[in-house]
């Protein structure tokens, strides 16, 4: 076993190595969704496909990106070698979110790989910016790439390049943010060439393996510390369309043992003809981001950590989907309210906070000349011991907004109002955080598409604490569905209110 010290010092080093690599992607990257909005992950692999490092990014992507490489993983490598794929079912979430894999040399070995995924702008199918509300299957919502060798010995593909661009809006964007990930995944290399040369290489393939190991052991012990048990959760998804509302349910049983915790979504909701579908590893990212949460929370962020967590979930449900399923509103918001039922589930065990936003509020807009997508924040539900952050984005979310001053530079958009929405967080003993209102202007004609949640549900209070209050869309103060899309005018307002979170707590009387 490598002595304390040491395991530090090199967590810290391949941690920082990944930090790297953000900061390259999104001081190179081009569009507002990158540079500006952070809507990026990189991370590290050993040369099993273990994630043996992340940095802090986006939980929804890093949970996920295993799949990515797993799928690249009995490939042929060389030195140079980059993969790109966004293929929902070979390892990514969906197609907006394109990942990039490296494979990893130092002195002709493989010592494992890096990966960076970044959330495009747009990757063509039936709407700009590839967020379609109605979309039936994957066809629908963009151009489908499956692993395929990008770079070989150093080289890009050209041919491939003009094809994936071919299928895009704003090519000349794409392959701008394309490059930042290949800079990114370049950094990666550069820094472990650095590693290898400081501390050698035996060493450095022993500290891949520690910290896998020491991961687990930490997190083993902090689920050992939890209640043996079975416990149950059940929520909705609404699938509110202009022509029908409906409610799909997600229900899971989380069963503790020992060290062990295994999460089940039998009796969830059958997949459907609608884009709230999870790939199973966007699923996987949901539970492993609340393991997160309830243990530890300095537990080096790596595969290690999920060793001891099973997920399961029967075939072709809306957590499991098969192709040709849509997906793409199933890994923003479904997998937000996987989140939220798996905490209510373990808030019977442990602490657990109440339910935030349980949304991403995604807005895309376009027409000929842009694509532009933003995700917008909300209440945090609160917890035991303090109330829940406002103006945030929550859980399966962590990215920025999109500085006003940047928006209306780069885009044909005015932003009337952008504020806090007072009043909307639950009432608690710790109440929960207040949601946002986002109102734009549309200074010439483009299209629209909303996928949003939290409208007629909302989120719930816990222990005897009232629940958030529902988001709103509205157009020209029209109400509208969580989930639609259609046309801006010049002059139309289109206002966004986000969902408060859930109070924590029976509420202290008003004096």
């Amino acid at each position: 076993m490598m002595d304390p010290v040491t395991l530090q010092v090199l967590l810290a080093s391949l941690r920082t190595i990944c930090e790297e690599m953000g900061a390259v992607l999104v001081h190179a990257a081009f569009s507002a969704n990158i540079k500006e909005r952070r809507d990026a992950s990189t991370a590290l692999f050993d040369a099993n496909g273990e994630m043996v490092m992340q940095a802090e990014h986006i939980p929804v992507h890093l949970g996920s990106m295993p799949e990515s490489v797993a799928a690249v993983l009995d490939r042929s490598h060389e030195p140079g070698d980059i993969y790109v794929l966004n293929d929902p079912f070979a390892g990514g979430t969906h197609l907006p979110d394109i990942t990039l894999i490296s494979p990893l040399f130092v002195n002709d070995e493989m010592l494992g790989f890096a990966a960076s995924r970044a959330h495009h702008a747009d990757v063509g199918g039936m709407v700009p910016a590839s967020m379609p509300a109605q979309s039936e299957e994957i066809y629908q919502e963009g151009l489908v790439i499956p692993p395929v060798r990008l770079i070989r010995d150093g080289r890009v593909d050209r041919d491939l390049m003009h094809l994936l661009l071919a299928n895009m809006r704003n090519p000349e964007q794409r392959e701008a943010d394309l490059r930042a990930q290949i800079a990114a995944n370049r950094k990666a290399q550069s820094g472990m060439d650095e590693l290898a040369e400081k501390h050698g290489t035996d060493l450095l393939k022993d500290a891949m393996r520690e910290v896998l190991d020491y991961a687990e052991r930490r997190t083993r012990a902090s689920i050992e510390s939890m209640p043996d048990g079975t416990y149950t959760a059940e929520d909705a998804m609404e699938l509110d369309l202009e022509e029908s509302k409906r409610d799909l349910t997600i229900k899971v049983t989380v069963n503790i043992k020992g060290t062990n915790i295994k999460i089940d979504f039998d009796g969830t909701a059958p997949q459907g003809r609608n884009n709230l579908n999870c790939p199973m590893s966007v699923t996987k990212s949901a539970a492993y981001f609340v393991i997160r949460v309830v243990t530890d929370p300095d537990i080096p962020p790596c595969a290690g950590s999920y060793r001891a967590v099973q997920v399961t979930a029967p075939p072709n449900s809306m957590v499991n989907a098969s192709h040709p399923a849509a997906v793409v509103g199933g890994n923003v918001e479904t997998s937000s309210r996987i989140a939220d039922t798996i905490l209510a589930a373990f808030w019977q065990a442990v602490p657990a906070p109440a339910q935030g936003q349980g949304t991403m509020n995604n807005i895309t807009l376009g027409n000929r000349d842009f694509t532009y997508y933003e995700t917008v924040g909300g209440g945090q539900g609160a917890c035991h011991d303090a109330d829940g952050p406002s103006a945030v984005h929550v859980a399966m979310s962590n990215t920025l907004n999109t500085p006003i001053e940047a928006l209306e530079l780069e885009y044909p958009l005015r932003v009337q109002r952008y504020e806090i929405r007072r009043g909307s967080g639950g009432r608690g003993t710790f109440n929960g955080g207040d949601g946002i209102v986002r109102e734009l202007k549309a200074l010439e004609e483009m299209r629209y598409s909303l996928l949003t949640e939290r409208r007629r549900l909302a989120p719930r209070g816990t222990a005897g604490g009232e629940d958030g209050k529902p988001g709103r869309n509205l157009l020209n103060d029209d109400e509208l569905p969580s989930k639609v899309s259609g046309t801006l005018k010049c002059g139309d307002t289109l206002r966004i209110e986000t969902p408060g979170g859930g109070g924590y707590g029976d509420a202290k009387p008003e004096s």
